[in-house]
């Protein structure tokens, strides 16, 4: 049976082989596939790692910072970082935008981050190349992803940037490489309306007839006094003393400061059952059809296989050669077309990783998750061909 199942092989090798690469160039993007999957999942953990933070302060009733906006008042972190538990408390905004270098534009989350030094919740953990923002504006630390070098010149909204530091491995949830730039920079970015905007508010406000003609100056002098400040950020980044619980000291901001405060187990929920959960549908539904692909293009190539060699196995039949033996042959081809094509996936899935413009984490379990149903899938799949097998007549043997 094996010999068999051999020759049949090497007979017909070239079908063969160049079926299982094509199968393998699709199991290698199903592969791809679940790496994606995988990568925004850790790409969420690594946010959350990243930041330094145990809580996550926000605007009252929202998911934000991340999966909602949230705006709150600069000076919350003053009466948060005075409660007891708190040992750090740092204000943070988040800005997904283009940045321009040049005639390029880059699509990164731009950070602010409090003043203070390398340690404070916010900050990048470590740097590769550079230092670290010293100064109060104008400089910048990206991700090596942006493809920013040090000291090029980069434009958030009206102002230019100088990179000074290069980290690695910062991301958003969404995979967008981050910009860390100074707090202040960093709200007026977010915040602060633009020149234009402000004079088109005081000329409405001064042709408004419900307003009282007398008061216009004083209301105007209000009004740009509100659209020259930014007083507010989308979170405060709450590291905890130790032996402190979170839930406890999350339950004190919430009773005593009118906020929301999530836990990091309760922010990883906000970022992976809700922010990527239709990504996580819209991928399970791929890797089913892929499944399904599969399984018909590996029917398909072993039933072919079959009704080409119909008098052979009629000639099985006819010396006294059992069913069981004839269907393990053919299962056999079914098993050997597998797992050609789980290698070149493999192999095809971790060179094209390396330059997917998503990170794809390709993480062992699901390859070997992935060979165990695709062996599956190849025994259901040689179903048909061992049934037309079973069904022809010895007498095709000797027939003309």
């Amino acid at each position: 049976m094996i010999s068999l199942a051999g020759r049949d092989i090497l007979h017909a090798w070239g079908k063969f082989i160049f079926t299982g690469i094509g199968l393998g160039l699709l199991i290698g993007v199903t592969l791809t596939m679940a790496g994606v999957y995988r990568g925004m999942v850790d790409d969420g953990k690594v946010l959350l790692d990243n930041s330094g933070a145990d809580l996550w302060v926000v605007q009252k009733n929202t998911l934000g910072p991340y999966a909602e906006s949230s705006s709150l008042y600069d000076d919350s972190y003053r009466g948060i970082l005075a409660l007891p538990g708190v040992a750090q408390a740092a204000n943070v905004t988040y800005l997904t935008m283009q940045i321009r270098q040049g005639e390029n534009d880059v699509r990164a989350m731009v950070v602010g981050i409090a003043p203070g030094g390398a340690g404070i919740p916010g900050w990048p953990p470590y740097l590769v190349a550079g230092r670290q923002i010293t100064r109060s504006h104008y400089e910048a630390v990206a991700d090596m992803a942006t493809g920013f070098k040090l000291d090029d010149r980069i434009q958030i909204r009206r102002n230019d940037y100088t990179v000074v530091g290069l980290t690695r491995r910062m991301v958003s949830s969404s995979g967008d490489p981050m910009v860390f730039i100074p707090l202040k920079d960093a709200q007026e970015a977010q915040f602060l309306k633009d020149n234009d905007a402000i004079l088109q508010n005081r000329r409405r406000i001064a042709e408004n007839p419900a307003f009282n003609r007398p008061a216009i100056p004083d209301l105007l002098d209000t009004v740009i006094t509100s659209q020259s400040s930014n007083p507010y950020v989308n979170a405060v980044l709450v590291r905890l003393k130790p032996g402190y619980a979170a839930d406890e000291v999350v339950e004190v901001i919430q009773r005593w400061k009118r906020l929301t405060a999530y836990t990091r187990s309760q922010m990883e929920d906000i970022l992976i059952g809700k922010l990527i959960a239709t990504s996580a549908q819209q991928i399970g539904m791929f890797l089913v059809i892929l499944a399904v692909v599969s399984a018909a293009i590996i029917a398909f190539i072993i039933y072919t296989l079959t009704l080409g060699k119909i008098r052979e196995i009629a000639v099985l039949k006819l010396i006294g050669t059992k069913n069981r033996t004839i269907a393990g042959m053919i299962m056999q081809e079914a098993l050997g077309l597998g797992v050609i094509g789980f290698v070149v996936g493999k192999i095809s899935a971790t060179f094209w990783a390396l330059i997917f413009p998503k990170y794809v984490l390709l993480e062992l379990r699901d390859a070997f998750s992935g060979f165990i149903v695709l062996m599956i899938i190849c025994v259901l799949a040689s179903i048909i061909a061992i049934h037309a097998a079973l069904k022809v007549d010895p007498a095709e043997a000797i027939g003309g």
